[in-house]
């Protein structure tokens, strides 16, 4: 009896089909060894001659399904690994901001998938809330009004268009140039007319270009100088020069009450000389209420300070002069950052052809300062108000008008509705 094993005859069709799927698996699901199926891979199709089955359709659906089934595999694969990958990441997209083709893509990938796997489960999947979602879904739909950037009723703690109006008129008034930004902004709340942090007021100058930028870089501010603890405790001494259109000097003397920061006296003079020291000297102390320590007079080393008039003005001790940066470490920087002021915010604005010009707008300006210009330092008070004690009530009037604008604003912002806000 012959022991020779009889070898196995399969299906054309089943060899065929396994060579052009590549896929060995279908042949493994009816029982046949591997090592036959990589043959049928290895040596590649041979030409069969039959007769055409009636069946040919089911062999070309059989065939096709062979492909899909492979490829559905492989997609299950790739998507078993992201969703592992998603879980060890675990993504949070609510603090990440996405710019707007971003949120487009996003929104047009769940449109895409919501309908086989629901919207609840593409959004675990993205790490996205509901809330966010439909926030971005309202958003690409657009307000109809067409006077505001974005939807008021989404940011209703925002300055309405009346209040952004009233601010760009203020800064690029005429009449208000000499006034800093940081002090128009309680100067707006002082009148009434607009009730904004200082921090809004440079947002929006800046970002709407309503004054020119300033290009000069300032050296590195040094720290907080001497402190007084009331008014005509500690005063500043100081002489600037201002240049006329036709090179004619003017000498300024002015004093300062550092508590205060109001302008106690000053005097306009074309020649430096003691006398103009001791004049305002003389004004600054007819100010002096009865009983009032003697002042300290911090004055620099020029020679207006130190002379035989101002040395017997000490001798009488109408006051007690120290030197800056000599007997006292402080510097007499508060006079010289009223300089600045004085010649930044306003007489460099203005054409100084004339001394009795030049007159004017100092007196001007003083006015402006020590009565007109609140302080930031002071809560929105003035200098006179700080030096007369008859501020204390501005800074509570100033949190409730804040309070009120607060609340009146909210109350317009969700009043402009439109058809897609309601």
């Amino acid at each position: 009896m012959s022991s020779r094993r009889r070898p196995q005859i399969y299906d054309h069709r089943l060899i065929q089909l396994v060579q052009e799927t590549r896929d060995p698996s279908i042949a493994a699901t009816m029982g046949i060894p591997r090592s036959t199926v990589a043959g049928w891979l290895k040596r590649g199709p041979r030409p069969v001659t039959t007769a055409p089955a009636p069946d040919a359709t089911v062999h070309e659906l059989q065939r096709k399904l062979a492909r899909v089934e492979k490829r559905c595999r492989r997609l299950a694969s790739v998507l078993r690994l992201l969703f592992v990958l998603l879980r060890v990441l675990k993504p949070d997209l609510s603090h990440v901001r996405f710019c707007g083709p971003d949120k487009a893509r996003l929104l047009r990938a769940v449109d895409r998938t919501r309908g086989a796997l629901g919207l609840q489960r593409v959004l675990s999947v993205l790490g996205l809330s509901h809330s966010r979602f439909h926030a971005w879904a309202r958003l690409g739909q657009g307000c109809q009004l067409d006077d505001q950037p974005s939807c008021p009723v989404a940011t209703p703690q925002r300055l309405t268009p009346a209040e952004v109006m009233a601010m760009r008129e203020m800064a690029t008034s005429e009449s208000l140039r000499h006034v800093p930004t940081g002090r128009l902004a309680f100067l707006a709340q002082r009148l009434g007319r607009v009730c904004a942090s200082t921090s809004t007021w440079y947002r929006f100058v800046r970002e709407r270009g309503w004054r020119r930028p300033t290009l000069r870089i300032h050296p590195k501010q040094p720290a907080e100088g001497v402190r007084a603890t009331k008014p005509d405790e500690l005063w500043h001494i100081d002489v600037t020069v201002l240049r006329l259109l036709d090179g004619t000097r003017a000498y300024l003397h002015a004093v300062i009450d550092n508590f205060s920061r109001r302008i106690l006296a000053w005097k306009l003079s074309t020649s430096i000389c003691a006398g103009n020291s001791v004049a305002v000297l003389y004004q600054a102390h007819k100010q002096i209420a009865a009983g009032t320590p003697m002042p300290t007079l911090m004055a620099d080393d020029g020679v207006e300070n130190f002379n035989a008039q101002v040395d017997e003005l000490v001798e009488k001790k109408i006051f007690r002069r120290v030197l800056a940066q000599t007997d006292v470490l402080s510097s007499n920087s508060m006079i010289e950052a009223w300089w600045r002021q004085l010649k930044h915010n306003w007489l460099f604005l203005n054409t100084l052809d004339t001394f009795s010009r030049l007159r004017s707008l100092v007196e001007f300006y003083v006015t402006e300062h020590n009565g007109s210009i609140p302080h930031a330092a002071f809560e929105g008070q003035t200098p006179d108000e700080m030096y007369f004690g008859t501020g204390g009530h501005v800074a509570d009037d100033l949190d409730r008008q804040r309070a009120l604008a607060r609340r009146d604003r909210i109350e317009a912002n969700r009043a402009r509705r439109c058809v897609t806000c309601a």
